[in-house]
């Protein structure tokens, strides 16, 4: 038998070349009506319009969804198959709670990297207007043992245990943590509480928040990163006339007695969808595409939060550093910070840590504002590209996280920038508070 050697091609730089997201809306509004796929295939059909591929094969569709009908097993292939893409994309799923879409993004790109392939597309969807209801347990182990049955004897026999009351006992979907029975607000109150976060800052924050994504959207940020859907050409959470005083004037939503999270500084549910395009700089030239950012390294952590040793929105602190000290850097490195959250409280730690000038969600708002979505695969595609503009406007190293699982590091075309982002995570996968606790801890 001859020796073989199997010497592998030296690694490549993943471009970000652009995204394409739809307008996030609060559930059961505007798209009360629209499943997983209908919005997925809004956002994808909308990025093979911009960058002109319709009819191409590409390297590879990753796209996922938290909460899922049973139809939705195939989303992202069937939503392929429902644009104009080449039908021989090959595309999957994943799920990995918030932090689904950017660990859809460095697969692709890992991909890309390797030299598997040239160019894929990530992204996500999800909505809670379109909630599964299943049946209650009692009512569905009667029909399964019903169809395991044989002889129609039997299977009349099981299905008298069909009791009336049993369709009125639908399985509702839960918004609570099944170890903890706590919803993810009510494991951020706690989080605020441990590290004494004041409702001013959060409230502060929130009007910040606001404000600047109505003005991203006045001066035109969002042009080449929406396209419109169901008459809806901006977030409509976004309330642009919001006040501290109108902010002050709200109860809290968690602790009713000493709780500081309320309505306004706290994301409502939403519904939408987001992608991505990487590609290597060869597929980017022969197209015509400009390079603006390389997607660098990612790092993900968990944390236990079950028994209380940890909070449920923490593991950031964990992985921001782990990837910082393998790239070589620190905080120090960077200009700009990209954080992203579901709540005002952990950016209000990002802020006390990191400067305020850092922060580029000051720049075009951030998650509370636009909408989280719980694990929300689509609002990491958003954060992606949205990180990308702020580059090019900015011009600065930046380094981007979320409140979940695992840092993503960027590296700004120009090669006298440098920028790497950052995706930390947890147990549940949230992406933005590493890098607050990891500033408050002052970790290297």
């Amino acid at each position: 038998m001859n020796d073989y050697s199997f010497n592998p091609a030296p690694t490549r730089r993943v471009a970000i070349i652009g995204g394409n997201r739809i307008p996030f809306a609060r559930s059961n509004t505007v798209y009360a009506h629209d499943s997983n796929q209908d919005l997925l295939v809004a956002a994808l059909q909308g990025l093979v319009d911009r960058y002109n591929l319709h009819g191409q094969r590409l390297g590879e569709f990753a796209a996922g969804a938290v909460i899922k009908h049973s139809r939705d097993f195939n989303l992202a292939r069937e939503s392929l198959l429902s644009t104009t893409l080449s039908a021989q994309t090959p595309a999957y799923d994943l799920q990995q709670a918030c932090g689904t879409g950017l660990e859809a993004a460095l697969l692709v790109a890992n991909k890309i990297a390797l030299g598997q392939i040239d160019e894929g597309i990530a992204g996500g969807a999800d909505t809670t207007s379109d909630a599964p209801i299943g049946l209650n347990e009692a009512l569905r182990h009667t029909l399964l043992a019903a169809n395991r049955a044989k002889a129609m004897g039997d299977k009349v026999k099981a299905l008298l245990k069909v009791r009336p009351s049993m369709f009125f006992k639908p399985l509702l979907p839960r918004n609570g943590e099944p170890r903890t029975g706590l919803s993810m607000g009510e494991h951020c109150e706690e989080m605020a509480k441990r590290w004494q976060i004041k409702r001013l800052a959060q409230d502060e924050l929130t009007l910040s928040s606001h404000q600047r994504l109505d003005a991203a959207y006045q001066r035109g940020f969002f042009d080449d990163l929406i396209s419109p859907y169901r008459g809806l050409a901006r977030d409509n959470n976004l309330r642009a006339d919001t006040s501290l005083e109108k902010l002050a004037s709200l109860s809290p939503a968690y602790d009713r007695q000493n709780g500081t999270l309320t309505a306004g500084n706290s994301t409502p549910l939403t519904d939408g969808a987001s992608v991505v395009l990487l590609a290597s700089e060869a597929w980017a030239a022969e197209h015509g595409w400009p390079v603006l950012a390389y997607l660098r390294t990612g790092e993900t952590a968990a944390v236990n939060f079950v028994d209380g040793s940890e909070g449920l929105l923490m593991a950031p602190a964990y992985a921001v550093p782990r990837m910082l000290k393998r790239e070589g850097l620190g905080f120090a490195d960077f200009d700009f910070f990209e954080i992203h959250e579901a709540f005002a409280a952990p950016g209000a730690l990002h802020a006390q840590g990191l400067g305020r000038r850092r922060l580029l969600s000051r720049t075009a708002g951030a998650g509370r504002t636009a909408g989280h979505h719980r694990p929300r695969q689509d609002e990491r595609q958003r954060w992606l590209p949205g990180l990308r503009a702020s580059l090019r406007r900015h011009r600065g190293p930046a380094i981007g996280s979320v409140g979940q699982g695992d840092p993503r590091a960027w590296r700004r075309a120009r090669p006298d920038f440098d920028l790497r982002g950052g995706r930390a995570g947890h147990y549940r996968h949230r992406r933005k508070v590493a890098l607050s606790k990891t500033t408050t801890r002052k970790l290297p």
